[in-house]
């Protein structure tokens, strides 16, 4: 069993304020804490965990939280170009279906519980505040401290909210319950909300200690990873109604730069040996790992513990008797083609299906499985006939996905343990284990101070990088094809050399364009960090949403027949609809997105 972190070791019973429903305004208090003693090094401190908690959901065992994740698996891989839902058929999680096929409105319960949460996370960072506010440091000696993990927090909230929401009010601990409410959304602009973000995090940059003796707590440079992803945000300014690209500050983007090389420099991190080690329990909080979310299991908690409830459903069936939500798209497959220099094929779409299954009558049959890949492909993806992680009774097989006629044949390898392992909890909840969420880890701060040395004109400076990611992926170890015939999908198993592929992955000239280093950069975002819930934000950032999705519905609608007619709407779909209940919420204050009509 994992080591149990500081952050879950309690969490305070509080009321606290949301941006939501009544009925939770309503609750009248179950018992009071006297200021006096939350007042106290252990008082503020239970405050601060509560904070803390918030990372994992406000209510981090409530399995519903599958529908709003953390980890953005639906609002940000499945809403992007890579994955498609999954489970038992479009009807089968609806709500996230809905996400799939751009079809929301102000009545959705996944938009309306994720801002509620956000909200609630935001307000326990105010708890906290109001009572370190008043404290002295000769009554909570680490005050300073604390009050500046609680920004961070607060700020990582903010922008999560941001992010998807786009209009959304600003508060702080100052306002009293009746201000929040009637706060508006449309007081500042994207590009003031994302400053007063970056702001709350630098202002308190001093405050926070390189290494904190517990492990989950906010140090100076998890807080100047996070300060560099909210400018590299706002170095892309958008037309409000529109949300196209109207200018990028160069600014920011050099403020990006220093941040990563601070990071880079301080030889607290690096790249883990081996792309694979990602997904391991043992590799929780190791080098790569710059800010993890922290989870345990069998820690006496809860049926299997404080495990990651956001992927509660999406192992697949097979030895994990899963949901199977969460299904890699074929496009994501086809990405990770290479050409004969192993660098990927900017103009995939193209080409045929990559591994296509095919059924007659009782055999499916693979095709097309001989062109060149990049090795994450199997990283990432479990294939039919491919090895899956370390099992050994069988290979990863078609059957495995629910509603095959639907979503394909494939399942996602990622954020999951082998299923033989101690590390794997056996039974309810289906592919749980103790494995933290890597919220940031080095090869982000590789790819975002690329990406802004790129935009900067600092062509060579960004390719060296980006070469850095994918000399790791070239010396990761390679998935080995299954070899026995009896338990392969259709009864044999392709063998190259004993992988499980055409492996080929090189490395960019320095001396390519300003354009194509852009393309490699944003290329290599999707091909490293799969599946990690952040492809549909990265797009949107860039100002390509719409060009992005509708060129991926038209190619995919005849794989998938629920993508036809399905259009993503520019000036709209980039941002959730602010809700209905949110909307009464705020005394009717509020105003909506663009696109989703009025309240």
């Amino acid at each position: 069993m994992k080591t149990r972190y500081f952050i879950l070791a309690a969490v305070a019973s509080l009321a606290m304020v949301s941006c939501n429903e009544s009925v939770f305004l309503d609750n009248p208090p179950q018992a009071t804490v006297s200021e006096e003693l939350l007042m106290t090094p252990e008082g503020s401190d239970q405050l601060c965990m509560a904070a803390y908690a918030a990372l994992m959901g406000p209510n981090p065992q409530d399995w519903s939280v599958c529908w709003y994740p953390v980890t953005h698996w639906s609002t940000g891989s499945v809403r992007a170009d890579d994955a498609y839902k999954g489970g038992g058929g479009t009807g089968d999680g609806w709500e996230t279906h809905r996400l799939e096929t751009f079809t929301l409105d102000a009545t959705d319960p996944v938009s309306d519980s994720k801002w509620f949460h956000l909200c609630v996370s935001i307000q326990r960072c105010n708890s906290a505040l109001r009572v370190l506010n008043k404290c002295t440091e000769e009554q909570v000696p680490l005050r300073d401290r604390r009050i500046a993990e609680m920004k961070v927090l607060r700020a990582h909230y903010f922008f999560e909210l941001q992010r998807m929401y786009n209009q959304i009010p600003w508060y702080d601990e100052n306002m009293d319950d009746a201000t929040v409410q009637t706060t508006p959304n449309n007081e500042f602009t994207r590009e003031e909300l994302l400053d007063k973000i970056a702001q709350e995090i630098s202002s308190v940059l001093d405050d926070l200690p390189e290494t904190q003796p517990e492990v989950g707590r906010v140090n100076r440079y998890m807080a100047k990873a996070y300060l560099a992803k909210v400018l590299l945000y706002r170095a892309y300014e958008q037309n409000p109604q529109t949300h196209a690209v109207v200018n990028v500050d160069r600014k920011a983007l050099e403020e990006v730069v220093s941040l990563c090389k601070d990071i880079r420099n301080s030889g607290r991190y690096d790249l883990f040996d081996d792309f694979q080690e990602l997904d391991l329990v043992s590799s929780d909080n190791g080098k790569e790992c710059i800010w993890d979310i922290q989870y345990s299991m069998n820690d006496g908690s809860n049926s299997a513990g404080r495990v990651n409830w956001s992927h509660l459903l999406n192992t697949p069936q097979g030895p994990y008797n899963g949901d199977g939500f969460f299904i890699p798209s074929q496009d994501l497959i086809n990405s990770y083609q290479t050409t004969e220099d192993g660098l990927p094929v900017f103009d995939y779409q193209k080409l045929p299906d990559f591994a296509s299954v095919t059924i007659e009558g009782d055999k499916a049959l693979i095709s097309n499985y001989d062109h060149n890949v990049d090795p994450r492909l199997d990283f990432v993806i479990g294939r039919p006939n491919v090895t899956w992680k370390t099992y050994q009774e069988t290979p990863c097989l078609g059957q495995w996905v629910r509603d095959r006629g639907t979503y394909g044949y494939n399942s996602s390898k990622r954020f999951v343990v082998s299923p033989e392992s101690p590390d794997m909890y056996p039974g309810w909840p289906w592919g749980a284990s103790a494995m933290n969420w890597h919220m940031i880890r080095y090869a982000h701060i590789l790819l975002w101070e690329a990406e802004a040395h790129i935009e900067l004109g600092e062509v060579s400076q960004g390719v060296e990088l980006i070469n850095m990611v994918r000399e790791r992926a070239a010396t990761s170890e390679y998935v080995k094809a299954w070899t026995d015939p009896s338990k392969c999908f259709d009864g044999t198993c392709p063998d190259f050399d004993g992988y499980a592929a055409n492996y080929k992955i090189g490395l960019y000239p320095t001396t390519i364009s300003q354009e194509e280093a852009r393309q490699a950069v944003r290329t290599e975002n999707r091909l490293e960090c799969a599946m990690e819930g952040e492809r549909f934000f990265d797009l949107v950032r860039w100002g390509i949403a719409a060009e992005v999705m509708n060129s991926f519905l038209d190619v995919e609608k005849d794989n998938r027949v629920y993508y036809q007619g399905v259009t993503f709407t520019s000036g709209k779909d980039e941002y959730l609809p602010i809700t209905n209940n949110q909307y009464k919420f705020s005394g009717r204050n509020y105003v909506q997105n663009p696109g989703y009509g009025q309240f």
